[in-house]
């Protein structure tokens, strides 16, 4: 006998019983950590297969596919986890799915028709060879959002974080077999990030038909897609155009640093800032996720700024050590790992680097704004944003020089995301003077060390040594906190009980 919608409906409800919050957390974290971590093992070795112009092209492509990603289902994967019955849900994913395949249509014609226009403002004839690949990694990635958002509705986590973990493998391992076998150039980097891409999806998807394939097939109504595309038609026309705006404010450096200087300059960049992003997006997006829902729980008790300041605290004491050796020794860092030819690469990182930190302090307490209802705030905070960007690295291009162009970008970043935290503390009822007095105490924890690190510099001891060096004292650093902050200690207890 076939089963119905409600018995479907109440099969994933008894599992999503049987795993516990924190279980979920913890499948979900264990997928992303594993692929953050072959990542990172993976870069020493790619470098060596790859150039830096071939990491530009590949950061131009991942560039271009980013932006146009975000509107790949035209913003209604959103719609999937809001209707409360299952039925209308799955006629969203369709309508998702419908939105995609148009998306990725009209991509392909729009690149095909300006090729040669975009090929020049890119300033990179290579790569024009891979705009062809462009529409199939919208397609596949527009297919993933929908279903990832899907996954999210029926609350089995553990789909995703195989899926993820398939990508990272498939992936990683793509680059490396087509960098041992032959020089393929930026084309074995872009291969390998749609063979992820893909990967992650149709695994994802096969899941899903394996387990919702009845009740999709007994829910599907052109009908009710119809009226699903009426009924929330302002996620396309509203929230498409500030989910651009957020997007474009990320990929601009590739694009500007590429049309004023070199896909080489851009592959610097590329790898300077991934391994940058990489663990404190992991780090950050984990707490982000905690922080918004614990946030409106918060204001309606009023206890949200007891919450914020713990949290922002926590934000500091985690990131801030790590990224000021860094800010010293990061071209150190990159010769010894990637290689000298990579040196360049580190000594962005480190013009980058204390920008990273105050977006990675700020970045967290963005659902403030939503949770204390400002919601005019997000949209001029994202257009002030992009203006300040595009303005820094244009007169950064015009002056024809990369280090300042970046300088530039990063003395905006700071002042814009620390205005963004300083903000959101002063929404959250949380006195600017206590958060200073937070930053400055963990800044003072670190001068000691700085002041080593300079001197060892100065004195300039071998780079292996010194590299070496800095990861001891890091690790010191973190097995000190562990043992005595008394924050720290109740958040692993709570954890562990």
């Amino acid at each position: 006998m076939d089963e119905t919608i409600a018995d479907a409906a109440e099969k994933r409800s008894d599992s999503s019983k049987k795993e516990s919050f924190a279980f979920d957390v913890l499948t979900l974290a264990g997928g992303t950590t594993f692929a953050q971590i072959l990542t990172i093992l993976a870069a020493p070795v790619l470098t060596r297969l790859y150039g830096p112009e071939d990491f530009g092209v590949w950061t131009l492509y991942i560039s271009i596919t980013s932006i146009i990603s975000v509107i790949a289902c035209m913003r209604y994967e959103y719609s999937i986890m809001l209707p409360e019955s299952d039925e209308e849900a799955v006629n969203l994913l369709v309508l998702s799915f419908l939105a995609v395949i148009l998306v990725s249509g009209l991509t392909f014609a729009t690149i095909w028709y300006f090729k040669e226009p975009l090929v020049n403002i890119l300033n990179s004839q290579q790569i024009g060879d891979y705009f062809w690949l462009v529409s199939p990694f919208i397609f596949v990635n527009g297919l993933f959002l929908a279903l990832n958002n899907w996954n999210s509705r029926t609350k089995l986590f553990k789909r995703l974080s195989l899926s993820k973990v398939f990508s990272s493998i498939s992936s990683t391992t793509t680059q490396l077999g087509l960098g041992v076998v032959g020089r393929v150039g930026a084309g074995g980097l872009i291969a390998g990030s749609l063979a992820g891409q893909s990967i992650a999806t149709f695994a994802l998807g096969g899941q899903i038909w394996k387990d919702d394939k009845k009740l999709i097939m007994k829910s599907l109504s052109w009908k009710k897609v119809y009226e699903g595309f009426k009924k929330y038609h302002k996620f396309s026309l509203i929230d498409t155009w500030a989910a651009l705006m957020n997007s474009v404010s990320w990929q601009l450096p590739a694009f500007l640093l590429s049309a004023f200087f070199t896909p080489t300059v851009v592959g610097f960049y590329s790898l300077g800032f991934r391994l940058l992003q990489l663990p404190m997006s992991f780090i950050g997006g984990s707490i982000s996720q905690v922080f918004f829902q614990r946030a409106s729980r918060a204001f309606s008790e009023g206890t949200l700024p007891s919450l914020v300041e713990n949290v922002f605290r926590m934000l500091v004491i985690i990131g801030m050590f790590p990224i000021l050796i860094l800010t010293i020794v990061g071209s150190d860092v990159f010769s010894v790992i990637f290689g000298n030819a990579w040196a360049e690469a580190g000594v962005y990182t480190q013009i980058l680097s204390l920008w990273a930190f105050i977006w990675f302090i700020s970045s967290p307490l963005t659902t403030i704004y939503v949770v204390v209802e400002k919601h005019h705030f997000g949209f001029h905070y994202n257009f002030f944003n992009l203006v300040t960007r595009f303005l820094s690295l244009a007169i950064g291009g015009l002056l024809g020089s990369a280090r300042t162009a970046l300088i530039l970008f990063s003395i905006s970043g700071i002042l814009v995301y620390g205005y963004l935290c300083l903000k959101m503390m002063s929404y959250s009822g949380v006195k600017i003077s206590r958060a200073l007095r937070i930053v400055f105490s963990n800044f003072i924890l670190f001068v000691p060390a700085g002041i080593i690190l300079i001197a060892l510099k100065m004195a300039e001891i071998n780079q292996i040594l010194l590299v070496a060096f800095s990861g001891v004292i890091i690790g010191v650093y973190y097995l000190y906190i562990l043992k005595t902050d008394k924050q720290i200690k109740n958040t692993i207890r709570e954890f562990r009980a």
